[in-house]
Order: structure tokens, then C-alpha cells, then sequence
């Protein structure tokens, strides 16, 4: 029997959310194929090999999700070398400062493509694909930050596009539940993948009720139950698994 088989976006690096989630699919039996924006030093070949250490097979594609047409490309590759796969999750993300002064048409565009249409168009096309094999349980997972949960000041662009995804994700989940697909978002909180100064640690740990900071593996158990059998029948829903995060 094949294994099912994940297209993951934005694993761009290995301490990301993106690569905990691929990590742990593998290590539940799921074949990888996940995308990012470039290839460095060879760590496609060396995340790759990493991944199969779990006895799944892994590919990686770099491209720029920004590119029109490209859903269309990344199934084309996946079903190609791979075969059809029957989850999706949507993590990558693109994060500019901006704030009232400064927001412009080019930023609010930047943010548009990745986060909004880029999400948008492969949750689509995975859907048609999905049907047109006949195929039976799907899952898409959104990756959002919680955008109702409180304001997120100088991120203007992120919070609008991020937050239409959460909109999203309850209408495309009632659209295609015939099919066996369930869609869900999950918003993970404040993370630490690397981008954490010292000064940024020390401000948001007091906010952790439960007395750390996230780590991308918290946000990769989520999706690996959103993904597995026993969340068949949870559809349509945003979590918000934070750790009691206190926003003051």
C-alpha cells in the first residue's frame, strides 16, 4: 500500500514551523513534498535525506509562490514524480514591517500573492485534482496567526491577508466536504523558529500562561492530528493553540 503523500509550503529552513510539520508527517508515515522560496548550501538534498529517515519518500521544489500559475506547477511536479497527494498544508507566509505611514499599494501586493492568492489558488487546485481522481479523505491545513484574537500593530498587510484566510477556510470547507476534504486552520501563536532576539524572548514570556514560548513542534502535533484519521470529522474550524497566550 503507498503511503499518502503532503505537499507542505514555506520550508525554507530547519527550524521552521514548515519543517517541524514535515518531520512529523514523516514520522507518521506520510511522504513529503515541500516547497521553499530557495535552495542554500545544499539543504533541499540534506532535508530531504532527513526526512526519509523515517521511510518515506521526500522531494523539495524551490519557486516563488508569487508566480502566476504556479499551483498548477507544483501539482503537476508532485503527481508527476510522486503521485497524487491527499493533504495540503499552506504554511508559507510572507511578513513586512508597514504601520499607516508607510503602507503602499507594492506592499499590501507583496503580502496579496503569497498569503492570500498563492493559499487561495493551491487550496483549489488540490481540491479539483482530489476530485478528479475520485479519490476519498483529503485535508488541507491553513497555517494563520490569529489575527481576531488582537491587533498586531505595523503588520497592516499581514493581519488583512492572513485574516481573509481564516474567512476562507470556512467556505471552502463547506464547498468541498462532499468530497471527503476537511479544512482547517490553525494559528500557533508567537514561535520561536530563529527569528527571536533576546529582547523579543524576554517580552513575550510573561504573556505564555502555560511558561514558555511555542515551538514549531506544537504547531506541528496540531496539524498531524488535523491530519490523521481520528480528525475526520472536524471541518471549517480555526484553532488556536497558544499556550494561554495573554495579549495585554
Amino acid at each position: 500500500m503507498s503511503k499518502p503523500i503532503a505537499v507542505v509550503t514555506g520550508v525554507s529552513h530547519s527550524k521552521g514551523i514548515g519543517a517541524a510539520i514535515c518531520r512529523r508527517l514523516a514520522q507518521d508515515g506520510v511522504s513529503i513534498f515541500f516547497i521553499h522560496w530557495d535552495s542554500h548550501d545544499g539543504w533541499e538534498e540534506e532535508f530531504s535525506s532527513e526526512i526519509q529517515q523515517w521511510g518515506v519518500n521526500c522531494l523539495g521544489m524551490a519557486c516563488d509562490l508569487g508566480q502566476v500559475g504556479i499551483e498548477r506547477q507544483i501539482f503537476d511536479k508532485v503527481t508527476e514524480e510522486m503521485g497524487v497527494p491527499t493533504i495540503l498544508i499552506n504554511n508559507a507566509a510572507h511578513s513586512r514591517r508597514d504601520g499607516f505611514d508607510v503602507l503602499s499599494s507594492e506592499i499590501i501586493d507583496e503580502h496579496y500573492v503569497v498569503n492570500m492568492r498563492a493559499t487561495m489558488l493551491l487550496s483549489v487546485e488540490f481540491a479539483r485534482r482530489f476530485k478528479r481522481h475520485g479519490l476519498t479523505s483529503g485535508r488541507i491545513v491553513q497555517m494563520i496567526s490569529g489575527q481576531e484574537q488582537g491587533p498586531m500593530p505595523h503588520e497592516l498587510a499581514y493581519v488583512a491577508t492572513k485574516g481573509a484566510i481564516s474567512a476562507f477556510t470556512l467556505s471552502l470547507s463547506a464547498e468541498v466536504a462532499p468530497l471527503g476534504i476537511t479544512v482547517n486552520a490553525v494559528n500557533p501563536g508567537p514561535t520561536d523558529t530563529g527569528w527571536m532576539t533576546k529582547e523579543i524572548k524576554d517580552a513575550l514570556q510573561p504573556k505564555f500562561l502555560m511558561g514558555r514560548i511555542g515551538q514549531p513542534d506544537d504547531a506541528a502535533r496540531i496539524v498531524s492530528f488535523l491530519t490523521s484519521e481520528e480528525a475526520n470529522w472536524i471541518t471549517g474550524q480555526v484553532i488556536h493553540s497558544e499556550g494561554g497566550f495573554f495579549r495585554s
